[in-house]
């Protein structure tokens, strides 16, 4: 008896779908609601580690291999699904012949009768282990140091941000210390640096035992811990720190069936008399730690300030309740310095720099405070007054890119890019016409940070210019990683370049590697025509300085359109057009 080719036709896709699960490692399966009974196509035996006679042949016996913390999630998402509300896809874990979990991704789609009832659902199980469990180690190193199992920098940072702010809202005393192996690199070279990776572990898991509970180890990198001590007088810190010491100390540890001795040396700094930021209170703290090893190691060293520090200490408090009380009457405005292409010198866009009027109506420029406010920990609030004073000017003059500095420590603000977020969301004209400028040493203090807020901020349509390019050590790799749009050479390059030789090498340079990226430069501080003339044939897209105007707080273009008159200004195009 021939066979009808719709059969054999029906037959032969059977075929390629069973192929095509083999291949991908994916199993089909085929629930029978009513009768509860389970039918697999593909290597089911394979996915669950079983033989196929002890395949689940029954919703109920496969419910029992699904580890029970997934089942009540997986019971919903199939209600949901029944009740056709939700699409039927989730993950859960199912337990293989060996006992162990293994993760899938489950999809399907049930079949219905007449009656609206359930009847049949039809799906296929992903084995997705491997995803999982990259996925787990991401998040892991994420927060932890992979060596230790401490808190990374990162993280560490974070949790010392939090007790700052709360020591200076409940008027509670804390302390940091930055906490050092001595010798390690002599370690390394005589042991080799396995044993000194577990001369780093074991002196973690040493001050786990010295620390109380509320307090946070972390690890700061090389041979550096980091400890917050968020409720601590300077006794109960010293005695934490005299403790670390004599338990490192006391102790040998076990180096390749041998027992060496080890110390540390420790700096100390305390919260918030003698620092308000995280970054401020890692950077005093390893300064009192190389004190601390100055002093012949195995010992702590306070932070102290000088008789100069603390003289201009009280200068700078006396600078940051100016600042707040400026913020809070609304001293604080923007000045404008135009940006313009290099070729034709019309203007293309325009630099927001912060300006502060005094109590007499005199204007204090940046330079005067920004320091301070950065210091006493003001800056993430001073940002984000200057990104709503930005936003309204931008919305004031449509004809207007602007570019808007903002410092290091908002880089890592998520409240600031939520607040941009808010506010350009719903306008993309706006954002548009915003290049958001962080300083190159900033961007390199924590790379991935910085990446993850240069996506941030490109995602909402805004433009990313890394500032004072070439103060710090940028290589071309950290340029692929972070995607900026714009580079803005550092006018300590620009400044007298026409006499000095090694500045023009290194703009030359410069501009080889930003046109193999196809970013825009900005050369800044351009004082004088010729050095315009220079920098303009050696290729730079765009210049700004003193010779094509200074900054103002009420330039004639903002006037203008605030008298609501037409501005026109020329486009950019061709080598001084901003990229989209």
């Amino acid at each position: 008896m021939q066979r009808s080719p719709r059969k054999d036709n029906a037959l032969a896709q059977l075929d390629q779908m069973a192929a095509a699960l083999d291949a991908s490692g994916d199993v089909m399966y085929e629930w029978d609601l009513a009768t509860d009974s389970l039918v697999w196509l593909g290597r089911s035996s394979s996915l669950f580690g079983l033989d196929d006679k002890v395949v689940p042949v029954s919703g109920e016996t496969y419910h029992n291999r699904i580890n029970p913390e997934d089942l009540p999630a997986r019971m919903r998402n199939l209600t949901d699904h029944f009740a056709g509300e939700a699409y039927y896809d989730c993950e859960y874990r199912v337990r293989d012949g060996s006992g162990n979990f293994q993760w899938v991704h489950d999809r399907g789609a049930v079949e219905v009768s007449t009656t609206g009832a359930p009847t049949r659902l039809t799906g296929v199980l992903r084995p997705v282990t491997i995803r999982k469990q990259a996925e787990a180690r991401l998040e892991y190193l994420a927060s932890y140091d992979e060596l230790s199992g401490h808190f990374n920098k990162l993280r560490l940072r974070e949790s010392l941000d939090f007790s700052l702010e709360q020591s200076i809202r409940y008027k509670y005393e804390g302390a940091f210390l930055a906490v050092g192996v001595d010798h390690l690199g002599m370690i390394n070279t005589a042991y080799g640096f396995e044993a000194g990776d577990s001369i780093l572990v074991e002196v973690g898991e040493r001050l786990d035992k010295c620390i109380r509970g509320a307090d946070i180890v972390g690890r700061l990198g090389g041979d550096r811990f980091g400890v917050i001590m968020s409720v601590a007088s300077n006794e109960e810190a010293d005695a934490i720190a005299d403790r670390i010491l004599q338990t490192v100390r006391e102790t040998p540890f076990e180096v390749n069936e041998q027992r060496i001795y080890v110390t540390v040396s420790i700096g100390q700094v305390f919260f918030p008399e003698q620092t308000k930021t995280s970054f401020d209170a890692f950077a005093k703290a390893e300064s009192a730690l190389l004190g601390a090893k100055s002093n012949g190691r195995d010992c702590v060293k306070p932070y102290k300030l000088t008789i100069e520090q603390c003289e201009n200490y009280r200068t700078s408090m006396v600078i940051g309740e100016e600042v707040k009380l400026a913020l809070k009457e609304d001293r604080l405005a923007l000045a404008y310095q135009p940006i313009v292409n290099a070729d034709t010198h019309e203007m293309v866009l325009v630099e927001a720099l912060l300006r502060m009027y005094d109590r007499n109506g005199d204007i204090v420029p940046a330079g005067v405070f920004i320091p301070v406010v950065e210091q006493l920990g003001m800056m993430r609030v001073i940002d984000r007054r200057v990104l709503e004073l930005a936003l309204q000017d931008l919305a004031a003059n449509p004809d207007i890119t602007m570019a808007l500095n903002i410092s290091g420590l908002t880089a890592s603000d998520r409240g600031w890019l939520r607040a941009l977020s808010s506010r350009v969301k719903a306008r993309p004209d706006l954002a548009e016409r915003l290049i958001v400028e962080i300083t190159e040493t900033a961007a390199l203090h924590d790379l991935e940070e910085s990446a993850r807020f240069v996506s941030s901020v490109r995602q909402l349509g805004c433009k990313v210019a890394i500032d004072d390019f070439g103060a710090g050590y940028t290589t071309f790799r950290h340029l692929k990683t972070l995607t900026v749009d714009i580079i803005k050479i550092d006018g300590s390059f620009i400044s007298g370049i026409l006499e000095n030789e090694e500045n023009q090498i290194f703009v030359r340079n410069l501009l080889s590697l930003a046109k193999a990226l196809n970013h825009t430069t900005i050369a800044e501080f351009v004082e004088t025509a010729e050095e315009a003339e220079f920098l303009a044939r050696e290729g730079v897209d765009l210049l700004q300085g003193y010779h094509f105007g200074k900054p103002e707080i009420s330039p004639d273009w903002l006037e203008k359109n605030s008298k609501q008159s037409e501005l026109k200004v020329v486009s950019a195009q061709g080598k001084a057009a901003i990229p989209a």
